[in-house]
């Protein structure tokens, strides 16, 4: 089926054909306008599928997803409503009425479950009414990988000027390696030293909504416009893991996120259970300073969750070696490569590693030297 695109100076330059031929009803106003707004041309103003679809303003919609987040969409519905008000605007109908709120049991990853983040939630059913299956496919995998490896909100989330403020100034940015909301909000959150539950952590997700709303348009438009090249690629980490986990030995994962954010035990810890811990203690980094990696060695008295974390001099999370983990009582040694959460080697500097438990923390430096 062929694309079909128009642009907002085609819509208005036509909108004077649209008045003169307002009484030859649908089918007229669809050849008024020569098709070219609509994805099927056979049903241009029937909910036939795939919807139509118009190259959109990314900072439009970036606002507009934002507004909506607090407008009572939160981050699901207000990816979806901020897009399809757009539409609203340029085409009409079928867009005209269309029930966003049914993407509202997408907040917090599904009704705070944590599961998918609303806002990729939220597009992934855009892109999938205005786009058909198979090539929806590349576009939805394009758009999560880039939230998995973008360091959000992005700088233009953060300079955006917004119809509806509820936070003046820049915000911490975080990499998620997931498109998962518990991994996402959780680094976020102990980036920036902030509650699940202050404003600021409502108007981070906020943002993140205006964000992919932004990045789901930009996306659209290019392929719409036929100039669509998709640009991610899974991580060598993932690669590394799916080598055995794959169809090719094991055959029992089917994934493109990133292990570490919710299992890194198998590659990073080595346990040493004959020692008992009494008490908790983490200690100094060996070699330190390092070159290619380090160790550290720590210790926990009773069973419970633990994050061991890397940070950098600025207090931003860089790499996520344990992420709250149950573990046994024990000494354990963890190593680090001078990675950062998307595979990619840290500049040199000073870092500070983070064990956090549920009565315990302590942060210790560490030098990173090539």
């Amino acid at each position: 089926m062929e694309k079909k695109i128009i642009s907002r100076k085609e819509f208005f330059k036509d909108s004077s054909k649209i008045v003169i031929g307002a009484a030859a009803g649908a089918a007229g106003l669809n050849l008024l306008l020569n098709n070219k707004a609509y994805a099927d041309e056979k049903n241009s103003k029937s909910s036939s599928w795939p919807y139509p679809y118009v190259a959109l303003d990314p900072e439009e919609a970036r606002d507009a997803a934002h507004t909506a987040y607090y407008d009572g969409k939160f981050c699901a519905a207000g990816v979806l409503t901020g897009i399809v008000q757009l539409l609203q605007r340029e085409i009409g109908d079928p867009w005209t009425g269309f029930p966003t709120e049914i993407m509202l049991f997408g907040k917090g990853g599904g009704v705070g479950w944590g599961s998918l983040c609303g806002t990729l939630n939220g597009a992934g059913a855009l892109i999938s009414l205005v786009v058909e299956s198979t090539p929806s496919t590349a576009l939805i995998t394009e758009l999560w990988g880039w939230y998995t490896t973008e360091a959000l909100p992005t700088d233009a989330a953060n300079s955006a000027v917004y119809s509806d403020v509820h936070y003046d100034g820049e915000m911490a940015q975080s990499v998620s390696g997931s498109p998962l909301c518990h991994p996402s909000v959780s680094q976020w959150c102990a980036a920036a030293n902030k509650k699940v539950s202050s404003p600021e952590r409502l108007e981070r997700c906020g943002r993140l909504a205006g964000d992919i709303a932004a990045k789901t348009v930009s996306i659209l438009n290019e392929y719409f416009a036929d100039n669509f090249t998709a640009t991610y690629a899974d991580s060598d980490q993932n690669t590394t893991c799916m080598s055995c986990h794959g169809p090719s030995v094991l055959d029992n994962v089917m994934t493109h996120m990133e292990c570490v954010s919710c299992h890194t035990t198998a590659h990073h810890i080595t346990a040493t259970p004959s020692i008992v811990a009494k008490d908790y203690n983490l200690s100094k980094a060996y070699p330190n300073p390092f070159h290619n990696e380090t160790t550290i060695k720590f210790s926990i008295p009773k069973s419970e969750k633990v994050r061991f974390e890397i940070y950098n001099i600025k207090g931003q999370l860089i790499y996520s070696l344990i992420d709250s983990d149950l573990m046994n009582a024990g000494t354990y040694k963890v190593t680090w490569k001078g990675l950062d959460n998307s595979g990619n080697q840290v500049p040199n500097g000073i870092y500070l590693a983070r064990l956090t438990t549920g009565n315990y923390m302590k942060t210790i430096r560490i030098v990173m030297s090539k």
